[in-house]
């Protein structure tokens, strides 16, 4: 069969970047970059078919003036005349996503249409949409395998647990799955990254020399802050890989700079203690940029000293607030304390540090005065600054979901208000631009 995989456009609702002033512009995030690592490994999955990989975000990147993206996936369509076209789904890009959609099926209604990724599993109902055929959440690799396996025989779709169908009659789950996966073990696909190879230089972050790819060597996450909907995801499990599969991967991948996709790199020490042991004895030599918490560097300094040495160059570390209060409603399980002492360790073993702070709705200029004092006395090299935002799916979303104001999936990015602000929207915007130029260094990371 003849298979489309479509990674959508970003959205491109960005209120703190157009309130900025004009110095902080460079450093306030335009676009997510970083290739669909999820889409090659439903590619993987059903590799023996005629599998195309279309990154839509790449080829704006690539050509800026590109066709609008029903001309875009037209075109893509007369060439690749597929049977089935999946689509992956984060909050920010859904009405992007059910445009695909609609003009796949405007384009041939016999074509079968797939919706996956992160909305998806979080919100399944909200893809009851007449347009779309097929919903595959959670970790759908093997369950889009069993789609594509009975749509060839010409069965009957209701045979495949696990996702849900729009047809006949109406839009319904077929019934949980009987095979629990295991991503990173078990169930572990390995990626062809050549799928993406025309839009590797747009993967490129900052003045980086060269571009970036993903590797994962953990799902999931044991942590359970209220914001994230990366535990929610997978159902508060938490998935590790082999070492020796991680090994295999780093040997096959042809970027010298490797971004670990995790939520957080280093929850199990001693595999992540292992895998660097046997980077060294491989003699593989990449730069890698990892998210690891404050506290995890603090309890684990000779463990950071390690990976430094074997080539990890940036760290994104999740400060989220500078108040032991915030942390604790946030269900962070850190405490502010820990901030300092992990930008010393990193910064003594030269790893670029990328800090990342929440803001909430309610902050005034007071907060806002104390935040920048903050942030000026714990500078990092480059610092991120984003919205509070109720995600759909989240604890946080439950807490809030009556005081939202605005429910434009657009704006579900972390760089617009949602809620309702204590200060006047237009000087909120203006405080959270400012922050974006506290930092020590030069460039995006």
């Amino acid at each position: 069969m003849k298979i489309l995989l479509i990674n959508p456009p970003r959205s491109p609702e960005n209120m703190i970047l157009e309130s900025a002033p004009e110095e902080a512009r460079y450093f306030i995030h335009k676009k997510l970059i970083g290739p669909p690592l999820g889409l090659l490994t439903v590619a993987a999955a059903v590799k023996y078919h005629d599998v195309t990989v279309f990154d839509a975000k790449g080829e704006y990147d690539l050509h800026p003036d590109a066709p609008p993206l029903d001309k875009m996936v037209e075109d893509l369509l007369e060439r690749t005349k597929p049977d089935v076209v999946g689509v992956t789904i984060i909050t920010s890009e859904l009405y992007d996503s059910l445009d695909i959609f609609r003009t796949v099926k405007k384009f041939n209604p016999s074509i079968v249409t797939v919706a996956g990724g992160l909305h998806t599993t979080l919100c399944p109902q909200e893809m009851n949409d007449p347009d779309i055929d097929v919903v595959c959440p959670g970790h759908s690799a093997f369950i889009f395998r069993e789609v594509i396996r009975v749509l060839e025989k010409n069965q009957s779709l209701e045979t495949v647990k696990g996702i849900y169908l729009n047809n006949e009659k109406g839009f319904h789950s077929t019934g949980l799955s009987p095979v629990v996966y295991d991503p990173a073990d078990e169930h572990f696909l390995m990626p062809d990254r050549n799928h993406l190879e025309r839009w590797r230089w747009t993967y490129v972050v900052g003045k980086s020399p060269g571009p970036t790819t993903y590797l994962f060597t953990s799902l999931g996450c044991p942590y359970q802050c209220t914001f994230c909907s990366i535990w929610v995801e997978h159902g508060g499990r938490y998935f590790q890989r082999q070492v020796e599969s991680v090994i295999k991967e780093l040997k096959l991948i042809d970027y010298d700079i490797v971004r670990f996709s995790d939520a957080n790199s280093v929850v199990n020490i001693s595999f992540m203690d292992k895998l660097f042991d046997r980077i060294n004895e491989e003699g593989i030599r990449k730069e890698y940029i990892m998210d690891i918490r404050a506290d995890t560097a603090v309890n684990h300094p000779r463990l950071i000293e390690k990976m430094a040495k074997a080539g990890l160059k940036v760290v994104i570390t999740g400060f989220e607030s500078f108040r032991d209060d915030e942390l604790k409603k946030y269900n962070k399980r850190s405490e502010v304390k820990m901030i300092h002492k992990a930008i010393d360790i990193f910064h003594d073993n030269d790893i670029l540090l990328r800090g990342n702070y929440v803001v909430p709705n309610d902050y005034d200029e007071d907060d806002f005065k104390a935040l920048a004092e903050y942030a000026h006395s714990h500078k990092v090299t480059y610092a991120g600054y984003t919205i509070l935002t109720p995600m759909p799916g989240t604890v946080f979303y439950n807490q809030v979901k009556d005081r939202i104001i605005d429910h434009d999936y657009n704006k579900y990015n972390f760089f617009n208000s949602v809620m309702k602000t204590k200060l006047p929207l237009e000087k909120f915007y203006e405080n959270m631009g400012r922050l974006w130029l506290i930092k020590k260094g030069t460039d995006v990371i």
